[in-house]
């Protein structure tokens, strides 16, 4: 019972309210962990699919642009890692302004 003497069922509309909304924070908190990946050493490294992603390119530009050096990488095992701060670099140094 609440305040005003009122019982408080599954059926109330606070009630169902809440549940929603713990609902919907439950599938931002989801989906924030599983995308998370805490840095190492203040660094993050991302995996081709990231950066083919963030660069909107695919993963065989990627393979030609370490063919190539363009962008900073490591091999790991067989595994791809880009540093984000390298690939952060790589952009900032190739930046253009527009012409006015």
């Amino acid at each position: 019972m609440n305040e005003e003497n009122k019982v408080v069922t599954m059926d109330t509309e606070e009630v169902t309210v809440l549940l929603q909304e713990m609902q919907k924070q439950s599938k931002w908190l989801s989906a924030f962990l599983e995308n998370y990946s805490p840095p190492l050493d203040g660094e993050r490294y991302l995996t081709d699919k990231e950066v083919s992603e963030l660069l909107r390119v695919s993963r065989r530009t990627l393979q030609e642009y370490r063919n190539n050096r363009v962008l900073p990488f490591i091999l790991l095992g067989g595994k791809v890692l880009y540093p984000e701060s390298g690939l952060r670099e790589v952009l900032e140094t190739n930046y253009r302004k527009p012409v006015k």
